[in-house]
Parts: C-alpha cells; structure tokens; sequence
C-alpha cells in the first residue's frame, strides 16, 4: 500500500466537490447546465490499482424550468434541441440557451458578454445579426375603406319632394331629419394626417322595381367629397343590387390645405356583403388601410422564431428569424465561459434551423429558461463527496501509522 490512492482519491474528490460548488453557486443562473465529474480507475501492471482519476467533466443538457420574465427582448428555447447562435465582434461564433438580451446604442441585440445574437433577415437564408429598428414607419395614405353595415329595413322613407311637387327635406349634415344613419371614420393623407370622414345615409322611396332606395352622403365637416353622394339599392331579400360592383371612389381634394398641402386623398369605399335586414343600423367592423406616422413600442417573437416590431400607429413589421444551433455530440462542446460553448472538432459541425423545424426546440417569448441545477440532488451529491473526501484521507492515515510501526521495529 502507498499513499498514491489516496491522493488520487483526495485529488478526484476535490474535483468532485468542486464541480457541486460550481452547480449550486450557479443554481440561479439563466440557461445554466450542470455539471457531472465521471471518473475512471488507474491500474498498474500488478491486479491492485493507482488509485482513482477524472476522467471528463460532462453536462447535463436537460430542459430548465421556462419562466415567465415580462421582458420584450427576453426569449426561452423551450425543449431540449437547440442552442442560440451568437457571434463575439471579431466573428467568432459561440452558442448559449441563456437567452436574455437587450439593444445596442445600434439596435443589435446582444447579451451581457457583448455577444450578438443572429438569425436569418427577411425573406432571407443569409444569416445576420438581429437588430430592432430605431427609425419611424413612414405614413401610408388610405387607399380602401372596407365597410359592409346592415341598413335598418324597418326605417320610414324620407321623401324629397311634397305632393306639389316642391322640393323638400333637403339633405343637411346638421339637420337630423335629413337622414336617416351616420357613420364617421379617420383615414390618412400622403403626410399621415387623419381626417375624418362621415357617411350619412338617407332611406328614399322605392323606386320604380320595387327596389329599396338609400342614398348616400360623403363629407369632411361641412366640406362634400367628389363625387358627393351615391345611391344603393336592395332587393327584396335585403341584398345590395346597386351600385355594383359595390365600390364608390371618392375624393377628398388638397387635403392638407394651403398650410400643409398633401397629394388628393382618393380611395375606394368597398361595400361588399352590405345588406338591409331588419333590425337596428349596424356597422359591422369597418377597416382602412392608411395610418399615421409610427414609432416604435415593442417587440414580440413567435414559437417560430419570428420577431414583430410594433408601432405607436398599430403597424407591425417583421424583423427578421431567429436561427437555433444543434449538434450530433453536444459533450463535445467547449464551455468558454459566460454560459456559452465554442465548436470542436469532437462536437461537430452545428446544424442550423429556425424553431420548430427538424426536430429543433420552439421559442418562447417574454421569457427565459432556468439552470437545471437540482438543488436537492447537489446537496446529496456534496454529502457523498465530503465523505468520499474523509474516506481518502483516513487511507493516507492508516498508511503513515503503518509506517511509523515499521519505522519503530527492531
């Protein structure tokens, strides 16, 4: 017996509670993996053994907990296939689940080691580093205004003229009696200004096929659209007949005035799937394509890797994909540091993919993935090490009172 088991014992050991202290000092860190030291044995040409060695250190690439971080430029790789691909300034590429970034002063996102995190662009398979947009969405001018309400079949026709024939009940924006529905809405200019526009409808008599009779007023204020009215009919059945096909385009002439001109407002009032049911008037869910100028709020990410920017205006726009990383030994990583790992050659070659493609993990946004770290497993494991520790130690002992006995023979 001599004392190179035991060292080697007391050696291994030490790694070993090393590695635990390293665990659980690490329990709360983001995208964290533990550790496992592996040991093997050492033999000599004799049956009795050196003693013990670390044979590698591995990690344990289970799924951590996803938690919920209301952070908008958080993300959580959420299942057990893929790392982040990030890229240091000098190109090199590193790999991480820790998925807590924020914008540069440029806009890239990055994490706290500076890492820049990358993705494909869009409508592109060129990888690149993502970036939030610091500019404006410039304003788009309306161009349609989809509008399908239910016109009251029960209203009572407003006549135009009286049994002499004079003219009467003459349509007046300000008078009420004139009309019989109004409706009001905001469209855009060339420059982003919202004006707002009314459409009054007025019930006449039938005409002379027995159709129903609604006219239809445009203004701005007190300012008539061009054309500045139009005439709906319905059948029997309440389906709108005329006009068809059921689009009026109208103009709204110069108008941001002298003091800001903007180019005509000329769009298409599309009435499809208009009727006259009974019932009260009903607007439906009208919608129109301009918008103002918009800057930027927020950012969300799909499952599939997809960032959105949102505007003040309510536009949104694609920012780009994020790109997931997987490898054929992911024990063959190179941990470098900062909760990333660097390609080997025992490792292999990253295989690239967006989320949910191919076997890789989704993502999930506003949030982040906890460590692994069991504490309650750790502590169990730093018992058996400590005493593994003072098992090695009492052999070196046992080992020097032997010898002192041979020392004291005679």
């Amino acid at each position: 017996m001599s004392f190179g088991q035991g060292l080697s014992g007391l050696n291994a050991a030490s790694q070993n509670l090393d590695s635990i202290g390293n665990n659980i000092a690490n329990s709360g860190t983001v995208g964290y993996k533990a550790s496992t030291v592996q040991f093997a044995d050492v033999y000599a040409n004799s049956r009795v053994g050196l003693g013990v060695q670390v044979s590698r250190v591995s990690q344990r690439f289970s799924v951590g907990n996803v938690s919920n971080s209301g952070n908008q430029f958080d993300m959580a790789i959420d299942g057990e296939n893929g790392l982040f691909r990030l890229e240091q300034s000098n190109g090199a590429v590193l790999f991480s689940r820790n998925g807590q970034f924020y914008p540069d002063k440029a806009g890239y996102l990055i994490n706290a080691q500076g890492h820049y995190l990358t993705g494909y662009g869009v409508g592109s398979s060129e990888l690149q580093r993502l970036q939030v947009p610091s500019a404006n969405v410039p304003p788009k001018a309306t161009t349609a205004l989809d509008f399908k309400p239910n016109l009251p079949g029960g209203a009572e026709a407003i006549p135009t003229e009286d049994a002499n024939g004079n003219l009467i009940n003459v349509f007046d924006p300000k008078d009420p009696t004139t009309y019989s529905e109004s409706f009001s809405y905001s469209v855009y200019d060339s420059l982003g200004n919202s004006h707002e526009i009314s459409q009054y409808f007025v019930k006449r008599p039938a005409n002379a096929a027995g159709e129903s009779v609604w006219d239809v007023y445009y203004m701005e204020g007190s300012t008539p659209l061009s054309p500045a009215s139009a005439t709906m009919t319905f059948n029997g059945s309440g389906v709108m007949t005329s006009p068809n096909p059921a689009t009026v385009n109208v103009t709204l002439a110069n108008p941001g005035g002298n003091a800001s001109p903007a180019d005509d407002l000329v769009f298409d009032i599309r009435y499809n799937g208009t009727t006259q049911f009974g019932g009260e008037f009903a607007k439906g869910k009208p919608y129109q394509d301009g918008y103002a100028t918009g800057e930027y709020a927020s950012m969300s990410i799909d499952k599939d890797g997809t960032m959105v920017a949102a505007y003040t205006n309510g536009v949104t726009q694609r920012l780009g994909s994020l790109v997931l990383a997987d490898f054929s030994n992911l024990q063959g990583l190179r941990p470098v540091g900062g909760n990333a790992w660097a390609e080997t050659g025992e490792s292999g070659q990253p295989i690239l993919g967006r989320p949910g493609e191919n076997g890789l993990a989704s993502i999930k946004g506003q949030a982040v993935e906890d460590s692994n770290v069991d504490m309650g497993q750790e502590l169990v494991n730093m018992i058996i090490a400590q005493r593994t520790y003072q098992a090695n130690a009492q052999t070196i002992k046992t080992q020097d009172q032997v010898l002192q006995t041979l020392v004291n023979l005679r």
